[in-house]
């Protein structure tokens, strides 16, 4: 995420910056806890004097902050927080190009449905993202496939030991497990159930809605735990992203020399919203930002779209944000050699998907 906002600021400073300034970006670290969060948040407005906040990365994180935002009416530009417990709030100074938990549950039924699974399971964190998203994937399962046996674990993502809730799998394997946490935890969850020969397998599908397969330490963390691991993802190099996102992609990868991933576009869609609004508002006023992030049409790296006023978990949202499908077949396959089994302009293949053996 930071080396999309670094590629962004870089690009607009290049081009003379905002209104004739140049941006300057102060980072804080909330180091996964919504305290840390709420701290910094305070920090960045009271002492900083930021005009805008872009981040972070975990819905626990993001409620808290939000509050602070609020308080000082300062926008605040979500950039990979899915809980849909955030857009229910109905902030104005909060704004959501990220991807939502409702609209995960959406594409993971429907995957679901069409592979014909009967019983599934699913670990969760111990977060609002967590929680919140396997409930979404149980209210998207009864209305897609309503005969689906569906049950939910939620796991401390603290711990190292997640055998006890994946053993018991062992002797009554489900058609499959789904995976709804972020690392380091999903890491140690993914490697104990292929250890365990609980998932994949050839009776258990492994279902990831976190998008885990595009981050740069996935490969190493996981191995041959990874191999036939189907992935609810936000970027794949064959869905197409415009021009714009080609250059961010390419800087990326000149600069890191790994794929571009979802998180590079989302960062940088989220910097380019604050400028964007900035130009559009001629100001760096918080109200002036707010009331042009609201009304403004925007086209960034991932394509155009304009936020939503939909009260409930529409709200400030990027509603019909892309998703991909792929699954990948080979250890320490990158993205973009896997198989996309959905996309934008893809409609589900399921008969793409192959079992463990």
């Amino acid at each position: 995420m930071k080396d999309g906002l670094e590629i962004v600021k870089d690009m607009v400073n290049k081009q003379g910056g905002v209104n004739g300034q140049q941006i300057t970006l102060i980072y804080e670290d909330d180091q996964g806890i919504p305290e840390k969060g709420r701290a910094a948040v305070e920090k960045l407005i009271t002492r900083d004097k930021v005009v805008a906040i872009v981040g972070p990365h975990q819905s626990s994180n993001c409620l808290a902050e939000i509050e602070v935002a609020k308080r000082y009416d300062i926008p605040y530009v979500n950039t990979n927080c899915w809980s849909d417990d955030i857009r229910k709030k109905g902030y104005k100074q909060v704004f959501n190009p990220a991807n939502y938990n409702s609209r995960v549950a959406f594409a993971m039924a429907e995957t679901l449905s069409g592979l014909g699974v009967k019983r599934v399971v699913a670990f969760c964190e111990n977060t609002d993202y967590g929680i919140g998203q396997a409930k979404a994937v149980a209210e998207a399962l009864k209305k897609k496939s309503p005969n689906v046996e569906y049950h939910f674990e939620t796991l401390d993502r603290t711990s190292k030991d997640f055998t006890p809730a994946i053993v018991p799998l062992r002797s009554n394997p489900p058609d499959a497990v789904l995976m709804m946490m972020l690392p380091p935890a999903a890491y140690i969850v993914m490697n104990q159930l292929y250890e365990q020969g609980v998932a994949p397998s050839d009776k258990t599908w492994l279902y990831d809605g976190a998008g885990l397969g595009d981050y740069p330490d996935f490969w190493q963390n996981v191995k041959e735990a990874g191999k036939n691991l189907i992935e609810f993802g936000l970027y794949h190099p064959n869905m197409g992203v415009p021009k714009l996102g080609q250059e961010v992609g390419k800087t990326y990868q000149e600069k890191t020399k790994h794929e571009p991933n979802r998180l590079i576009y989302q960062a940088a869609d989220s910097l380019l919203l604050v400028v964007e609004a900035i130009k559009n508002a001629k100001s760096t006023k918080p109200d002036a930002i707010i009331k042009a992030l609201e009304s403004m049409q925007f086209s960034g790296v991932r394509g155009s779209f304009k936020f939503s006023e939909e009260p409930g978990v529409s709200y400030h949202q990027w509603v019909d944000i892309p998703y991909v499908t792929y699954q990948f077949t080979e250890v320490g396959e990158p993205v973009s050699k896997t198989t996309l089994v959905q996309g934008p302009n893809l409609p589900l293949s399921v008969d793409k998907l192959k079992k463990a053996k």
